[in-house]
């Protein structure tokens, strides 16, 4: 059996479940908000004593691949509605900042214009004093992680002095750049 597909995912206190068995559309309410999605109607989901419980009709390689995948996205959503996700991102470089305008988020990033980017519904943008971390938040793990990759395709960290954007825990190797500099001696430079 799957090892995460078998583990029953507990509902935290104020979230409810509602699950449609024929379409097996399943949506959760909490605190935070409320998200819904249709699963695959060959997985069985079932609410029991306050956890949900997720089933497969055989060990198929398809079926114990769904099985997994469909208690990862019920957690989610859990998780979502009851915590919220966060994606916490940082700018580096000379001049680089980024700021809040209404709910905007606007990059100035080494372009000869500054980059708004609007988030779509269920996104917010937070920005740490100094203006150079800034998080993007929201109950949908799938859309938070898409917003934010979205943003740091606006401008990637290069590898020679690690200026852009980028996630606040990512490490970005650098290269070592030309080693024989013009005016250090040998051919074609000054002595």
């Amino acid at each position: 059996m799957s090892r995460i597909g078998r583990l029953p995912i507990p509902l935290p206190q104020g979230v409810t479940v509602e699950i449609d068995p024929r379409t097996n559309r399943v949506r959760v309410k909490g605190p935070k908000g409320e998200l819904e999605r249709t699963l695959s109607p060959e997985i069985q989901i079932t609410l029991e004593d306050n956890q949900l419980k997720v089933t497969r009709p055989t060990d198929s390689r398809r079926h114990r691949a769904l099985h997994g995948l469909t208690r990862a996205l019920l957690a989610n959503m859990v998780e979502g509605v009851s915590k919220g996700f966060v994606k916490r991102m940082q700018v580096q470089g000379v001049g680089y900042r980024v700021e809040v305008r209404g709910n905007a988020l606007v990059l100035s990033v080494g372009y000869s214009h500054p980059v708004e980017f609007l988030p779509p519904p269920g996104i917010t943008f937070s920005v740490d004093k100094g203006g150079r971390d800034f998080q993007v938040e929201g109950i949908d793990k799938e859309l938070v992680g898409q917003v934010a990759a979205k943003i740091r395709a606006v401008r990637p960290p290069e590898p020679y002095k690690g200026k852009g954007v980028r996630y606040a825990d990512e490490v970005v190797r650098l290269k070592a750049g030309k080693s024989g500099k013009a005016g250090k001696g040998g051919k074609g430079g000054k002595k």
